[in-house]
């Protein structure tokens, strides 16, 4: 049986823009942490804010961000999750990191770019999964607009956490609500969504209510309106428990996606 494993999501308001100062405000958050944790979650774009000018303040992967990502998962010996608006040749991407306390890392480019808020017209979308392993649980780390289409996080892998870092507005919140919800019934796994809280610079608001819901599609935490750190733990056993004595995902259709 799979140890259980320690999840610390990380909802906060973020400076527009401003790389240096958010790594600065999440160094401290990150050093206030005196629980151990293996996997401390950040939001969407968790250094600049969801913007759409990535040609002035999008990163490359020997970039700042990155060093403090590794910097921070070594001293905290914890993997540290999060997203980037970053360049790769003559693309931009909005990029996930997985980085691990050894410094090695994998990387998911958001496949569903927003269109409604034109992210398809400054960012490249990517086309290929990654899943990731900790502590030997099964994790498919996903970003915010991916959320609303099933098909791209249905359960074929046998991952076990279902994870998506966002900056999801407060406006549409209820449906980021029920997706969370809904991901995790018809995936038998459990969910995270971490969301951001606060105004950006285009006078968006975001509620946060960021969550974690168990294989049942029930609600363990989550919050709303303010800031917080939160650690839980998740039991392979609950979840187990439920695959086994409700063997729903055995009966799923087969499908491709091309």
């Amino acid at each position: 049986m799979k140890e259980d494993l320690h999840i610390t999501l990380i909802q906060t308001n973020l400076h527009w823009e401003n790389s240096e100062a958010n790594l600065e405000m999440f160094s401290g958050k990150i050093t206030s942490l005196h629980e151990p944790t293996d996997l401390i979650i950040l939001p969407e774009m968790f250094s600049t804010g969801f913007s759409m000018q990535p040609e002035k303040f999008a990163e490359t992967m020997d970039g700042a961000a990155m060093n403090w990502m590794k910097e921070n998962s070594q001293k905290k010996n914890s993997v540290i999750c999060g997203s980037l608006m970053m360049k790769d040749g003559d693309k931009f991407f909005n990029r996930l990191i997985w980085m691990r306390p050894d410094g090695s890392f994998g990387f998911y480019d958001k496949r569903h770019l927003f269109g409604l808020g034109e992210e398809h017209n400054h960012y490249s979308s990517g086309n290929k999964k990654i899943l990731v392993e900790l502590k030997e649980w099964k994790i498919l780390p996903l970003v915010c607009y991916d959320l609303r289409f099933p098909v791209w996080s249905r359960n074929k892998e046998h991952y076990d956490i279902l994870l998506f870092v966002a900056n999801w507005p407060e406006r549409r919140i209820n449906a980021w609500k029920t997706l969370l919800e809904a991901r995790a019934i018809e995936n038998q796994c459990y969910v995270i969504g971490v969301n951001r809280v606060g105004n950006d610079g285009n006078e968006i608001y975001y509620s946060g209510e960021s969550s974690v819901i168990d294989p049942r599609g029930e609600i363990l935490w989550r919050v709303a309106n303010h800031e917080c750190i939160h650690t839980c733990t998740l039991s392979y056993h609950h979840l187990n428990h439920i695959r086994e004595s409700l063997p729903f995902l055995k009966d799923a259709d087969e499908f491709e996606i091309k």
